[in-house]
């Protein structure tokens, strides 16, 4: 190889190339038309890639529009749901109201009595009760010694002076005691996050009663939560109860209603764009502040155009976009900058950042082309 040719591949760079490429179309390609598109294109991204509004025909909203909007996401989660369009029904007037439990079909009753003579018919009634007990039957209970005893619509003290009754027509001073052992229909069934998945009504207990019986977890996502009843959920705010102590939402529960728990990861939003550490944001309170929201995804560097911060929400069909900057997030207070579970934030990156990834990407192809046309140099020579 020559002297001149080992140069050619040493030199790899344009600068050392330009003075072999003089007067070639190369040299014309790189010193003209390159270094116009390197202007155009630096001059475009400076007009057109900051915070302007995109080509579409979605609506951009201020931070006037985002303050109003939470302070409805502050009255909870009714109102978050009525934000997303979901139809909220009223609670039943009679809601909170206790009701007269009675014994139903299926219940199993602790029945036990007393007699100082007739020991033989305690001990068959206690062996009973430590075995099966004593299940309701086609509205019915077959006890010794006399014939079955209807007893589904009553109440526990009605059942036990009846049953008390029909034994006193055959013992004397008989006193007969009831209870239940287990109720198969009159329970509360819990899914989720939950330590008990049954646990029986009697006319009075409560929700908050209930949960606390659950063992329900400290971090559990109240907001996605819910209680069902006859098929339809109950517009019921959990997170009032159990966080802020709201009573009006502490209904008395009855047989067959339905408790869902969520997880913390059950409702989260999205931190996306020129953020420290990109992720999704954990919502177990329903909403979170737009500055938690960004600590929790590592801030904003130096990268992040800060005057662009866009919170994206509802469906992508129609979102609704907010555009905030810096000065809001310091300036306004937590409960005035509020995110809702599905919200998106993107923080865009400033134009100068474009720029230099757009240089990052081209140069390995200018590389490219440097080192063709020394190979080709050192060929042809």
């Amino acid at each position: 190889m020559s002297p001149k040719s080992r140069k050619i591949l040493n030199d790899n760079t344009l600068l050392h190339m330009c003075p072999y490429l003089k007067g070639s179309f190369v040299y014309a390609l790189f010193n003209g038309l390159v270094m116009k598109f390197f202007a155009t294109a630096l001059l475009c991204l400076l007009l057109f890639s900051s915070c302007s509004r995109p080509c579409h025909h979605y609506d951009i909203f201020g931070a006037d529009e985002f303050v109003i909007d939470s302070y409805k996401i502050r009255q909870g989660k009714l109102a978050i749901l009525d934000m997303e369009g979901v139809e909220v029904g009223e609670l039943a007037c009679d809601a909170m109201d206790e009701y007269q439990d009675v014994i139903a079909e299926d219940d199993i009753l602790n029945i036990a009595v007393y007699h100082p003579k007739r020991r033989d018919v305690m001990d068959s009634i206690q062996f009973i009760n430590e075995t099966i007990g004593f299940r309701v039957s086609e509205g019915k209970v077959d006890l010794p010694d006399i014939e079955p005893i209807e007893v589904a619509g009553l109440t526990l003290e009605e059942a036990r002076q009846k049953i008390q009754l029909c034994y006193r027509e055959q013992i004397q001073d008989i006193e007969v005691f009831l209870n239940y052992k287990d109720r198969l229909s009159r329970k509360v069934e819990l899914t989720g996050a939950v330590a008990t998945p049954v646990i029986a009504v009697d006319g009075k207990i409560r929700l908050y009663e209930i949960l606390a019986l659950a063992k329900v977890p400290n971090n559990a996502n109240f907001f996605k939560s819910y209680v069902v009843r006859d098929g339809e959920q109950l517009p019921i705010d959990l997170y009032k109860l159990m966080n802020q102590g709201d009573m009006t939402q502490n209904i008395v529960m009855y047989g067959g209603d339905r408790i869902f728990i969520a997880a913390p990861s059950d409702a989260t939003v999205m931190v996306m764009g020129e953020v420290g550490h990109p992720r999704a944001v954990n919502l177990p309170y329903g909403f979170m502040s737009l500055r938690e929201a960004l600590v929790s995804a590592g801030g904003i560097p130096f990268t992040g155009n800060r005057d662009c911060i866009q919170v994206i929400r509802g469906n992508l069909q129609n979102p609704k976009i907010y555009v905030l900057s810096w000065d809001h997030i310091i300036h306004l207070p937590n409960d005035s900058l509020l995110l809702m579970p599905g919200d998106t934030v993107y923080v865009s990156e400033k134009p100068i950042t474009q720029w230099n990834r757009f240089i990052d990407q081209l140069l390995p192809s200018c590389l490219g082309a440097q080192a063709a046309y020394g190979t080709y140099r050192m060929f042809r020579d």
